[in-house]
């Protein structure tokens, strides 16, 4: 089988390593199912795109729903980032983790008119919306307040990110964000909008996107409305090109950093204004494993598979989106086949899986194993399915690690009802 080795994990003397510590070692102290992120990844990955970027007036904001525990957020925030937001309770996070309100941004394509108003009530550097309803109701809550909002217009450029049907966010058929005609009349529409004032463009393409192209399409999109806004006498301030960018699950050819900050440098450099970028994904994914432990094997007719402790309710994405993360074990045995099998969990849906028809070196009960990629939209679409408990997480720094979430009890999740019997 092959195995997924980085910077960030490795294997030494045939242990798998998340920086300097065995996996092993935290999957026997807080047991399994459970999250490992490296902090250094983080760090990394935004010192990357922040540099790559120099060239350019420009503000990095991290999509916090990509993986909102309050210790990686507030690795971010202590980075310099500012926080992408998407719901009431995002920015409850962001603000637990010290986000400053004047850099964190609102997104949604349908925030209640309660968001609206915590938004305007902490003074968020930008509430981003998306239809013209949306615009109105901004500038009534913005005036029943005696505020004024801070709005940028989220434009559907319909761009082609050529990713997965489900996590495109960029064409005409998506409900996100409004046609280029729409944005122009609504922004023209600022004189009759006493309590807004516009400040900049916006769009996000989709996630996992592996192709530079799109977004350089897409942005030269933007430019174009920023300066027939401009022409018109309405001065924006910034233009934001949301995130997307792709990373490697499986064989996906990616493009660099520096290639992707130099289309938006090229594009952007004459239009006098700040680039805002929304990275999630890029920040996170490959930080993290799901680190599990096998109950059984099983060998069918058909198949074999390979029974873990992790599940759906863990980490949703390969049953939802038939998304690929690679799976290996934490301490490799010499002497051991290799098997084509299907890597399950314990709840009771023929789609609870987490990796199929995959090539791993044959496991028996009690080994353990990890399912990689896993530190974006891993914990934060976990669930309670089956009434399994969420699992915790743990954040590696060099030697040490700890425990940033532990794992529920029942006692927790009943709390609530146990007291309305």
């Amino acid at each position: 089988m092959k195995y997924f080795n980085s910077d960030y994990y490795t294997y030494k003397d045939s242990k798998l390593y998340c920086e300097d510590v065995p996996v092993l070692k935290i999957a026997e102290e807080f047991g399994t199912p459970a999250y490992i992120y490296s902090k250094k990844y983080f760090i990394d990955r935004y010192k990357e795109i922040d540099e790559a970027l120099k060239g350019i007036n420009h503000k990095v904001f991290f999509a916090c729903k990509s993986n909102f525990n309050l210790s990686v957020i507030k690795t971010f925030v202590d980075l310099g980032s500012g926080v992408d937001v998407n719901s009431e309770g995002e920015l409850f996070r962001a603000l637990k983790a010290g986000a400053k309100p004047e850099k964190i941004i609102m997104s949604g394509v349908g925030k209640t008119a309660n968001e609206i108003k915590l938004a305007l009530e902490n003074d968020l550097l930008m509430i981003k919306a998306e239809s013209e309803e949306e615009i109105i109701l901004i500038n009534e809550i913005a005036g029943s307040l005696n505020k004024t909002a801070r709005v940028a217009i989220r434009v559907n450029p319909d761009v082609d990110a050529k990713t997965h049907p489900y996590i495109s966010t960029g064409l005409a058929e998506n409900k996100f964000g409004v046609d280029p005609e729409t944005a122009l009349r609504l922004f023209r529409m600022q004189k009759d909008l006493k309590n807004i004032i516009f400040t900049g463009i916006d769009m996000h393409l989709g996630s996992q996107i592996t192709k530079v192209e799109p977004f350089i399409e897409a942005s030269e999109r933007l430019a174009e409305i920023f300066l027939q806004l401009k022409s018109e006498g309405i001065n924006l301030k910034h233009i934001d090109v949301g995130g997307g960018i792709g990373i490697h699950y499986n064989n996906e050819k990616t493009f660099l950093i520096k290639e992707y900050a130099d289309s938006l440098i090229s594009v952007f450099k004459k239009l006098n204004c700040e680039v805002f970028l929304e990275p999630g994904r890029l920040f996170t994914a490959n930080s993290g494993i799901l680190a599990v432990q096998v109950l059984y094997t099983k060998k069918t007719s058909r198949k074999n598979f390979i029974i873990t402790d992790g599940a759906m309710n863990d980490l949703l994405r390969p049953s939802i989106y038939g998304a690929y993360h690679h799976v290996q074990p934490l301490v490799i045995t010499d002497g051991k086949p290799d098997i084509k099998a299907d890597v399950v969990g314990p709840v009771c849906e023929s789609g609870d899986f987490l990796a199929k028809n995959i090539t791993i070196s044959g496991c028996k009960r009690n080994d353990y194993i990890a399912v990689m990629s896993a530190g974006a939209y891993g914990m934060v679409m976990s669930s309670n399915y089956n009434m399994r408990r969420r699992p915790p997480e743990i954040l590696v720094d060099g030697n040490n690690y700890k425990l940033i979430r532990s794992r529920e009890t029942f006692e927790h999740i009943v709390y609530d009802e146990e007291n309305l019997l």
